[in-house]
């Protein structure tokens, strides 16, 4: 029987059920969930077919199912084509192959889609839990293939999963030249339109009552940065992002169209040089500690100091900064910079307006003004909260007037609207404050509940400062982060709380272990190719010549594999007990009982002392003997036992006699 065309066993069925189901399951929980019930449903059939003995379902149900659920797909997202929907249609039709799976060959056929759907699961992490698992994956998989490759009796799962094993471990030094010779090529490799970081969640170029607080719930790691030097105080560390000039009496917004021409400014104090891993976001920005210096390529600065990405920030992006904490800014505000700075809707929060009317009253210097609305919020009944109220229309007049209870957006747009009410030129700047330090790893940890809003002012002879009203009602906020200045009865991520310190150390030990395989693994990019290459001594390096160089490796290494194979296959060879036992099947053959290649010695035995009855009493001590010296626990390592056995070989008869 054609090999393609053997019918599979319930035990080899029983493996490709397994790996279809691990291969699936990291999917489980991103597919639609009747997709996911559907293909539950699916392999519980097939396995129900196989164990009962039952006919496998018509080709026309086969159909209709298929017409389903592709339409069922199509109605879903909307299309067939993307990450998503892709994935999606390939585990449906992955888990319908089963269900006319009758032959060996439909069965390999499976085994290589489930190395395919293997890699879909790094379109949506790469993280090293999910390299870790997909490794575990590609072993059963591959223990499974191998299964396929016995006909009559399965070797067992012990010898499928050693053999996987020893296969894998073979693959690594080629996996490694691959890995570090293999083209990198500039820009996300598994990026797709539409929906590949449809699940992006962080800060936005907008803000409104309520926008920055909603980030609190998420423990996601917004960005990582290593110094230099030492780690700089708590208040020295805003990250700056978007900055808001837009009001329209509710919501603040950033420009869409921000200035390429960013102005020099009086730089005081020490630098800090530091480097920033920022994860992927889906918008331009980039993050830098106030007031950085300059833009690393292909970066650029704004003329309000943000921080911009050429495209979408898709991939985890790392970049060296240097920034100035103190800084001094001289040049005149111009013209069409004063009309943003103190523009505000008409008859919006009024009563906020002739509140700060008459504050200006009192004083004429800017200073006295603004120390005067930070008394304000310091002196009287303010509360920091996560949880402030609803706010409707003029919702600065609410919160000032009325509820008295904010998040930081709150008292920044407060602050900012009193500020422009004042005559004075100010504006929002939103990104994080703080960050947690890792001491295992030495760097810095900013997630997305550190997101923070504050105010910039324009004050003559020192241009844009940096005014933190938040500080002014809960100072601990600023000194020591949030979990600080909040109640304990108020809803944060257990890592900010840091409760219990034995659970802080090893989470901070994995995440370390997790930013290592971050700048190691996945940060492996097309620039630190090259600049590994150039420390290698490999100049004027070109894909052409990595390439050249990846096939010459990758042939070597597939090489030296290959002889160290041979090479234990010929010890295997000279082994004595395994030479004299060829000797004595030879023997055997020409007494007319030749040794079949799949017959064991047992079996052989057996069958020459039933051909050969005169010589069944030195046949089966002999091999009896062999049994023990190839494959027991003492008697393989005596000299003597082995020689005794070759001597015996060498006596029987080598020809039947006349």
């Amino acid at each position: 029987m054609n090999a393609n065309r053997e019918r599979l066993h319930p035990g080899q069925v029983g493996w490709l059920l397994l790996a279809l189901t691990l291969v699936m399951l990291p999917h489980a929980e991103r597919l639609p969930w009747w997709i996911t019930l559907l293909s539950a449903l699916l392999l519980g059939w097939r396995a129900f077919i196989t164990w009962h003995a039952l006919h496998m379902p018509s080709k026309w149900l086969l159909f209709t199912i298929a017409g389903g659920a592709v339409g069922g797909i199509y109605l879903h997202y909307g299309r067939l084509l993307g990450r998503d929907s892709g994935v999606t249609l390939l585990v449906v039709m992955l888990a319908l192959k089963l269900l006319e799976m009758v032959a060996l060959r439909d069965a390999m056929i499976l085994v290589f889609l489930c190395y395919f759907v293997v890699i879909t699961n790094f379109l949506y992490s790469q993280s090293i839990t999910m390299a870790a698992y997909l490794l575990i994956v590609v072993w059963v998989v591959t223990a499974t293939l191998i299964g396929f490759q016995f006909r009559q009796q399965q070797p067992g799962y012990r010898y499928q999963f050693r053999s996987a094993g020893v296969l894998l471990m073979q693959s690594l030094p080629l996996m490694l030249v691959l890995f570090v010779l293999f083209p990198r090529i500039s820009g996300p490799l598994w990026s797709m339109p539409q929906d590949a970081l449809s699940g992006t969640t962080g800060l936005s170029d907008e803000m409104a009552p309520g926008s920055v607080s909603k980030l609190l719930s998420s423990d996601a790691i917004a960005l990582r940065a290593s110094f230099r030097s030492a780690i700089p105080r708590p208040n020295q560390l805003y990250w700056r992002g978007p900055v808001m000039w837009d009001f329209d009496g509710y919501t603040w917004k950033a420009s869409r169209f921000a200035s390429q021409a960013p102005h020099e400014v009086e730089r005081l104090g020490a630098m800090i040089d530091y480097t920033v891993t920022v994860e992927p976001h889906s918008r331009r920005w980039l993050f830098a500690l106030d007031l950085p210096a300059a833009a690393p390529e292909p970066t650029r600065l704004t003329s309000d100091f943000q921080l911009l990405n050429t495209g979408a920030v898709e991939r985890r992006t790392r970049y060296n900064m240097i920034s100035y904490p103190e800084w001094r800014d001289n040049r005149e505000l111009s013209p069409g910079e004063r009309r943003r700075g103190l523009a505000l809707p008409a008859a919006s929060n009024p009563r906020t307006t002739a509140m700060a009317a008459e504050l200006r009253q009192k004083t004429t210097d800017d200073d006295a003004f603004i120390n005067g609305v930070l008394s304000l919020f310091r002196e009287q009944n303010f509360y920091y909260t996560t949880t402030p109220p609803l706010l409707g229309a003029n919702p600065v007049d609410q919160f000032l007037f009325s509820t008295r209870a904010g998040f930081c957006e709150h008292y920044a747009s407060a602050f900012t609207v009193l500020m422009r009410a004042g005559g004075i030129p100010a504006r929002i700047v939103t990104g994080y404050q703080g960050g947690e330090i890792n001491y295992v790893g030495a760097y810095l940890t900013v997630r997305q509940a550190d997101a923070h809003a504050w105010a910039e002012v324009w004050l003559n002879g020192r241009g844009w400062t940096r005014v933190d009203p938040t500080a002014s009602v809960s100072p601990s906020r600023v000194e020591a982060g949030v979990a600080a200045a909040v109640p304990q009865s108020e809803l944060l991520p257990r890592q900010l709380r840091g409760e219990y310190e034995w659970l802080q150390r090893a989470r901070m030990t994995w995440d370390s272990v997790t930013n290592s395989w971050n700048q190691v693994v996945l940060e492996y990019t097309q620039e630190r190719q090259l600049q590994l290459m150039e420390r290698l001594g490999v100049d004027d390096v070109s894909w052409q010549k990595l390439a050249s160089l990846m096939f010459i490796l990758a042939t070597s290494v597939t090489l030296v594999i290959g002889v160290l194979m041979l090479y234990r296959l010929r010890g295997r060879r000279s082994d004595p007990v395994i030479k004299a036992y060829a000797r004595f099947c030879d023997k055997l053959a020409r007494h007319g009982v030749p040794r079949y290649p799949s017959e064991g010695p047992q079996d052989y035995a057996r069958r020459a002392g039933a051909r050969l009855p005169d010589l069944q009493p030195q046949i089966e001590p002999l091999i009896a003997r062999y049994i023990d010296l190839r494959y027991g626990d003492c008697a393989v390592t005596e000299a003597s036992a082995v020689s005794a056995w070759v001597t015996s070989v060498k006596n029987f008869p080598s020809r039947p006699k006349r």
